[in-house]
């Protein structure tokens, strides 16, 4: 069954596998992160950990099993708002892996962190993830830059009233 997990020191492997496993993948819609990333992985994962302590960002994991689908972040979160940000393997994308560890997103954001805005970017090609956002029920904002690419900025507004046009509070 597919659980959104907060990120722990025990992912450390399962994280790396899959950043490395999918890193072509990623860098069709967002810049790679570089072979720095990589080599340094056990560092910038106890760093991550670190931030998500101080209560600055949330980051969680979706897994199956042993495996992971997808990451699922909440970032600089201040008075309320937050960022989103969310990535998933190549071999579950198109099979509503996203969609469902969004919509899980939302709610953690609203129940556990208090959040009443989310934010998100995504870059023009990553049609997938425009879609994505579109059905959780965030809306278009305007142009964004992506990691250096175009792009567009979502907004949800997770006190919504309307919970046909809130995907995450259903």
């Amino acid at each position: 069954m597919n659980e959104l997990q907060r990120v722990k020191s025990e992912h450390e492997g399962m994280l790396l596998q899959f950043e490395s496993e999918n890193r072509t993948y990623f860098a069709e819609s967002i810049n790679d992160r570089g072979d720095d990333f990589f080599e340094k992985f056990a560092e910038r994962h106890l760093e991550l950990l670190a931030e998500q302590e101080s209560g600055a960002c949330a980051y969680y994991v979706l897994v199956d099993d042993e495996t992971v689908l997808g990451r699922f972040n909440l970032y600089d979160l201040i008075d309320g708002t937050a960022n989103a940000g969310y990535r998933v393997a190549q071999r579950f994308s198109g099979r509503g892996v996203a969609t469902f560890g969004l919509s899980e997103l939302c709610l953690i954001a609203r129940k556990k962190h208090a959040l009443r805005i989310l934010r998100a970017t995504t870059s023009n090609e990553n049609v997938a993830s425009q879609r994505v956002l579109i059905k959780a029920g965030f809306v278009v904002l305007g142009t964004a830059e992506v990691v250096g690419r175009l792009g567009m900025l979502y907004e949800l507004n997770l006190e919504s009233p309307d919970r046909h046009e809130n995907k995450c509070l259903q």
